[in-house]
């Protein structure tokens, strides 16, 4: 199986020298190699499967994160690319189970996996994918297996939280970003944290960059929300609206329907209502689009990046911590 080959957009890192962005393609280029080699199949109809999402390409936006906080240390080693490995194999594995889940047919401009096999091999495959990633972080060592181990009980407790409406009595917004630490924070912040700790990185660097990457992962999940609604599916290759049709409350909903200004009446029922009509969800997103509660979203996503921000300052001035800086800020400012 040829490893799906292609740079993700955020390589593009405001200040980054020549030599740091061929050091990353680099790395990921190794990452391919070896997500390609352990993904493949003696049974071609499971290594094609394995590999339906691999070879849509993507943004590999955590092994990016592995190997630039591998940079605080002693760089790309074999144990920081497996590390990146196991962590992009996770979040694969998520991938198929989600898209099961929310009945979806387009992942990343390509049918989904459930939508060109089936429910069953779809959930199989991811189950397969998460096998493949644990097996490549045992070879790491026992710490390494605990933190994926807890991540992934993290992960899945954060998607079943998200499938619940927030309990009686509790604020929705805050529900929302505790969902969001453990769907999508926990294992960014892995994935920051393994390539500082296989880097030979002291304990308080590898800290710091779990702490970082699970406030980066944070920002990066509240923009997808606002990219949901905002976007145009010829810019991110989804369908926008999806999280609106699923009846996902994102934040610029909870927004609007914490709202008691008349004027957001029609809104507000149409969030409350069935959004699986075409004319509906349009309807829905044109009104959405040009609400206030969009701006006050992406502040808030701002902010949270800024946090993320502000934990590096205890790690030593450097190329890497600026590359950091940059990413932060290019995870809410993206378009897909």
């Amino acid at each position: 199986m040829p490893a799906q080959q292609g740079t993700p957009s955020v390589l593009a890192l405001p200040g980054a020298s020549d030599g740091l962005r061929e050091r990353l393609v680099e790395g990921l280029r190794r990452v391919e190699d070896l997500i390609a080699e352990r993904v493949d199949h003696e049974d071609p109809f499971i290594a094609g499967a394995s590999s339906h999402l691999t070879l849509a390409g993507g943004k590999r936006f955590r092994p990016l994160l592995t190997l630039l906080a591998a940079e605080l240390g002693a760089g790309a080693s074999e144990e920081v690319v497996a590390a990146a490995a196991g962590v992009e194999l996770t979040h694969l594995a998520s991938l198929y189970h989600d898209d099961v889940m929310d009945e979806a047919d387009v992942r990343r401009g390509a049918p989904s996996a459930n939508a060109r096999y089936d429910n069953s091999t779809a959930i199989l495959v991811g189950d397969l994918l998460f096998g493949t990633a644990s097996d490549i972080v045992a070879d790491l060592g026992p710490e390494a297996v605990k933190i994926q181990a807890q991540t992934f009980v993290r992960l899945c407790a954060g998607q079943i939280r998200d499938e619940r409406p927030c309990p009686e009595g509790e604020d929705p917004v805050e529900y929302y970003l505790r969902v969001l630490e453990d769907k999508t924070g926990v294992l960014i912040a892995t994935a920051a944290r393994y390539g500082a700790m296989f880097a030979g990185c002291p304990a308080p660097v590898v800290e710091t960059m779990r702490e970082y990457g699970e406030r980066l992962g944070m920002a990066f999940q509240l923009a997808d929300d606002l990219i949901d609604i905002a976007s145009q599916a010829d810019e991110t290759g989804k369908t926008p609206g999806t999280d609106l049709r699923e009846g996902k409350r994102t934040l610029p909903v909870l927004h609007v329907l914490a709202s008691s200004d008349p004027a957001d009446g029609r809104l507000r029922s149409l969030l409350l209502g069935d959004l699986s009509d075409d004319d509906r969800l349009e309807e829905t997103l044109t009104l959405l689009r040009a609400h206030p509660a969009m701006e006050r979203a992406r502040e808030q996503a701002l902010e949270v990046a800024a946090r993320a921000q502000e934990v590096l300052s205890t790690l030593p001035a450097g190329e890497a911590r600026e590359a950091l800086h940059a990413l932060a800020s290019g995870v809410v400012t993206r378009v897909g």
